[in-house]
């Protein structure tokens, strides 16, 4: 009997994980760019999710998500970013503050990015949960203390099929309209702009040890 309790209650929780899986909304599809949206319990921002594939390596996209003082170039609402600790050439620590419109306080949060690829499939994982505490708060900006990113790079034919997935809970009340540009304009501004910023003469023969293409 216990047995097929335990059986029964496995199923249950994969089919809840599955279902959980598959609440993402689309948002908007334009420029080659897919947003999808989730609500999450913890935030009072949607999940976001990003889908879009461009014609490059991913040498040359790892080193451009890996190049965090540049990150004001392309990420949107970015006003300073700045590497804290690089722990290896895949691995590193930085800060970023997020400018947002008066009277909002800005939001500030320091990140862990680390790199690993599937040596099979040779998927490359970037994971970027933010780190509490790492470096003291400061006045008047608001510290973002529960955020988790992750960028999935795949290997096709002709470039690489990216997805993005945000979860993050920005601190504080934020109004409807604001919400609603970190949710869609957003993330179209930043991949618009990584478009662009692949194509800089440092990062079109990039190549890395770490990664096999």
């Amino acid at each position: 009997m216990n047995k097929h309790i335990m059986i029964f209650s496995m199923a249950m929780l994969l089919c809840l994980f599955c279902k959980g899986q598959n609440n993402w909304k689309l948002k908007q599809n334009k420029d080659g760019i897919e947003i999808y949206t989730k609500s999450v319990e913890t935030s009072n921002l949607k999940a976001i999710r990003v889908h879009c594939a461009l014609p490059v390596t991913l040498s040359q996209l790892v080193t451009v998500i890996m190049d965090v003082n540049t990150a004001v170039d392309w990420v949107y609402s970015t006003k300073s970013s700045s590497l804290l600790k690089k722990v290896s050439a895949a691995e590193l620590y930085y800060y970023s503050e997020v400018s947002l419109p008066w009277p909002i306080s800005n939001r500030d949060f320091v990140a862990h990015l680390k790199v690993t690829q599937d040596p099979h499939s040779k998927v490359v994982t970037i994971d970027g949960p933010v780190v509490d505490n790492y470096v003291a708060e400061k006045k008047d900006i608001v510290r973002v203390k529960s955020s988790y990113g992750r960028w999935v790079l795949t290997p096709q034919k002709n470039g690489v099929k990216i997805e993005y997935t945000l979860e993050t809970d920005p601190g504080g009340s934020l109004p409807a309209w604001l919400v609603n540009l970190f949710v869609a304009k957003g993330p179209h501004e930043t991949f618009k702009k990584l478009k662009e910023q692949l194509k800089k003469a440092e990062y079109k023969n990039a190549t890395l040890a770490y990664i096999k293409e």
